[in-house]
């Protein structure tokens, strides 16, 4: 963010925002779900609210493992959420040897638990639980290692979260805990099964108060000023029609802030809860189909089935998450990646061994990565990704026939999501395609000697190496003419 001219909380005002230059070049980022709702690890994080919905699996399994809502709610897990073994430091260099350049813990979620030292509640990480400031010290070890720290505040969604526990009695209800539970106002046509079943509902039911907003905005302005924070992501529901106003003070106040920093900060939002060019998109759990002339995130999981540690997680492969960055990157995005650690603070060891497969795939070909821009198009194949969010798990396997493209200079990058063999053809550089430049030189990232090529009517043939020089895709640096 270069502009030096202070913001006013309008949306035209808003629109002279810039991409940190941080942001752009660093692409990769690990995001970390990490809270109250680790300690029943059932499901997924949206335990605390579905164990108060009736019909639910969360509801029959609370029941069953802990016993009525009367004698053991939500609250009641926080004694067990003592985080002993949580080492920030160690964090910290795992997720720099995983190759991430900004890192964003979730500062409070749907639950209402603050991860952070928020001065309006006692129901936080500091006094309760682990009795640590998680996101104070995550900042400072993050930081220590070079990388951008950032965060997430979902304080929007616990207007409603907690609402089944209205419908019988349960400890929502008792007024001692009050301050915690929030104020879990009755929703109709919502039975929390499925996060989508809320898209459509909840853009204008139930209508957050003065009251509420305006503790969502001093709470969210306190994070800012006591963390310097330069992402702020938040979830779909400040997509409700109460919250423009909100969103235009916080994000003047912000930026401002930011100037007063010498930082480039980002906001992030979904769908279209902030306007074109006043702050970065973001698509959960999904891709797009084309080049975004403005950068834009793909926020995804390690875990298919859920954002926190669970029993049974249902993981990805590394293959399939460094697919996923390099198609990400070449639409001109960025990739957020979560992770859940346990309760304890443990990162599980399965998101460990992904992290630094990851890692170890960058330092190989992360030249194709960070700093790059999209070319022309974004790349050729026949494995077709589907757009918009929740789409993560829906798209076939990438073949040799598939590559991505990204620039840097005068590099192209032709990145072959499989393993070619003998040849790779890549059909968008047939002869005639680079009409002012000349292909002088082609490396494969991870050998040391330039390979044998030419160029003729079916496209650029590269000779490669019999032996990989890596695994998950392969990065072709093929040097052009000025």
């Amino acid at each position: 963010m270069t502009n030096s001219t202070r913001f006013e909380p309008t949306w035209e005002s808003l629109r002279q925002y810039t991409v940190p230059d941080w942001y752009a070049d660093g692409k990769f980022g690990i995001f970390i779900h990490w809270g109250v709702y680790s300690v029943p690890a059932f499901a997924n994080e949206w335990y605390p609210r579905n164990m108060y919905v009736q019909g639910t699996p969360e509801y029959a399994h609370h029941l069953a493992t802990y016993g009525p809502h009367t004698e053991f709610g939500y609250k009641d897990f926080i004694p067990q959420f003592r985080a002993e073994h949580f080492d920030p430091v160690a964090w910290a260099d795992l997720f720099h040897r995983a190759g991430a350049r900004f890192v964003v813990p979730v500062a409070e979620h749907h639950d209402g638990f603050a991860m952070y030292d928020c001065s309006t509640s006692h129901w936080t990480a500091v006094h309760m639980g682990p009795n640590r400031d998680i996101i104070g010290e995550l900042a400072q070890a993050v930081r220590n290692q070079g990388m951008v720290f950032g965060l997430s505040s979902h304080r929007a969604e616990h207007w409603w979260f907690m609402n089944g526990g209205r419908n019988y009695p349960s400890d929502v209800q008792d007024p001692a805990y009050a301050d915690f539970y929030g104020p879990a106002h009755r929703q109709r046509d919502c039975d929390g099964t499925q996060r989508t079943e809320f898209f459509p509902s909840l853009v204008s039911e139930p209508h957050p108060s003065a009251e509420y907003l305006n503790d969502w905005l001093a709470r969210t302005c306190e994070l800012v000023d006591k963390y310097q924070p330069q992402l702020v992501w938040f979830d779909w529901w400040i997509g409700h029609a109460a919250f423009p106003p909100y969103l235009q003070q916080f994000a003047a106040y912000y930026y401002n802030r930011a100037l007063e920093w010498g930082k480039g900060v980002a906001i992030n939002y979904k769908f279209s809860a902030y306007p074109e060019g006043t702050a970065v998109l973001d698509v959960e759990r999904g891709q797009l189909k084309e080049i975004r002339p403005m950068l834009w995130q793909n926020d995804t999981s390690v875990s298919k089935n859920s954002w926190c540690f669970v029993e049974n997680q249902d993981y990805k492969t590394a293959t399939s998450l460094i697919q996923d960055l390099v198609d990400v990157v070449s639409k001109n995005g960025a990739l957020l990646l979560n992770i859940g650690p346990r309760p304890d603070g443990v990162i599980p060891e399965p998101e460990q061994a992904i992290l630094l497969e990851i890692g170890r795939w960058l330092a190989v070909n992360g030249d194709a990565i960070y700093g790059t821009r999209p070319w022309r198009v974004y790349g050729e194949g026949p494995t077709e990704v589907p757009e918009g969010a929740f789409t993560d798990t829906n798209r076939a396997a990438f073949t040799a026939r598939d590559f991505r493209f990204t620039t840097k200079g005068n590099e192209l990058y032709a990145i072959c999501l499989d393993w070619p063999g003998a040849t790779a053809i890549v059909r968008s550089l047939a002869r005639g395609e680079l009409t002012n430049q000349q292909i002088t030189n082609v490396h494969l990232l991870g050998v040391p000697h330039s390979l044998d090529w030419f160029v003729d009517e079916a496209g650029l043939h590269v000779t490669l190496p019999a032996e990989k020089p890596c695994e998950h895709a392969y990065v072709l640096r093929i040097t052009l003419s000025d």
